[in-house]
């Protein structure tokens, strides 16, 4: 009797991973800026956190459940948790709860459901959510809490961040005005020479504890190295020339420490769905936010061009991906 062969579709052998392992691989990453979050805002940063994660996982489920009318949700493999936690990162300890449940309608209605859910999405969902936000609102979310004040949520009392003071240095022309900032090493880890200075959005403010998070996704080979590196090395050696070519530019410790620089880098823009999935494309993609990031930052009407320069991206994530295809199998290379 001859041997029968069974032909079906790839992929054969199963690598062990799945969307639910690593999207709960990331929120583990996510544990210490959480944590020293919890250490520098206290109270708010809980709620904005609780808040936002249980808004993103009701409206998952309701949306697939009433309007998808599926009798399996996907509220249980942890993308929707993950997008509350990244939402409510890129927010400010103080913001209203009715605030923080638009801003997570917006992020998984709009930004994900609407495409078709997981895998479908164009645009990292929780940055939808939060450029929607700083649009419709733009005071409640550019008022940032002082650091330390662990009892006060609405009534924290507010101060400039890094990236005002830097942004305000370039528009009087006046360089000594960044000697107001923390030295490097305390925006390494998230504490601020002065009680007076607002600290920032809740998962933007220890670029050490965002870093170890890094250092955790790449242990785990949740994430390459690629995008992360390509960003952080762009906005290095960018902001560096211009800062020799006229100091009233922040230094490149300045950019990589101050704002959701780090944050972005490291879990907004690398989420699978939205770039590219070449190692080459991953490249391009990130060398080009990390350019735009500076631009925007230097010249744009906000301090902060993370989020932007990713969602720019993000809608070029798919030329890019047509333009760096990997060869074929056994394809013959004509020379």
């Amino acid at each position: 009797m001859a041997n029968k062969f069974i032909v079906s579709l790839s992929p054969h052998v199963h690598g062990g991973d799945s969307v639910q392992k690593n999207m709960y691989g990331v929120i583990i990453a996510l544990i210490p800026a959480l944590l020293v979050s919890l250490f520098i805002f206290g109270v708010g940063a809980a709620i904005v956190t609780l808040t936002s994660v249980a808004a993103c996982v009701f409206f998952e489920w309701a949306i697939t459940k009433y309007i998808f009318k599926r009798e399996r949700t996907t509220v249980l493999d942890g993308s929707a948790a993950l997008t509350g936690i990244l939402l409510a990162f890129n927010l400010p300890s103080n913001l209203p709860v009715w605030i923080i449940i638009i801003g997570a309608l917006v992020a998984i209605g709009i930004g994900k459901m609407t495409f078709g859910g997981l895998g479908c999405n164009p645009f990292n969902p929780a940055l939808v959510g939060r450029v929607f936000l700083l649009i419709s609102f733009p005071v409640q979310m550019t008022s940032w809490p002082q650091a330390g004040q662990w009892a006060s949520y609405t009534d924290a009392e507010t101060g400039a961040t890094p990236l005002a003071l830097m942004k305000a240095a370039i528009k009087a022309g006046d360089p000594s005005m960044l000697s107001e900032l923390p030295s490097s090493f305390n925006l390494l880890i998230g504490m601020s020479d002065s009680c007076q200075m607002g600290a920032g959005c809740i998962g933007e403010v220890s670029a050490l504890a965002l870093l170890l998070g890094l250092a955790y996704m790449l242990w785990k080979k949740i994430i390459s190295w690629h995008i992360p590196v390509s960003i952080l090395v762009t906005v290095f050696v960018f902001s560096g020339l211009m800062h020799l070519a006229n100091p009233v530019y922040a230094s490149p410790l300045q950019h990589l420490f101050t704002g959701g620089l780090m944050l972005g880098a490291v879990f907004m823009a690398t989420d699978y769905v939205t770039s590219p999935m070449t190692h080459k494309g991953m490249i391009i993609y990130g060398v080009a936010i990390g350019f735009l990031t500076v631009v925007i930052r230097t010249f744009g009407a906000y301090p902060e061009g993370m989020s932007f320069a990713i969602l720019i991206m993000n809608a070029f994530t798919p030329l890019i991906n047509t333009y760096c295809k990997p060869k074929r199998f056994g394809e013959v290379v004509k020379k």
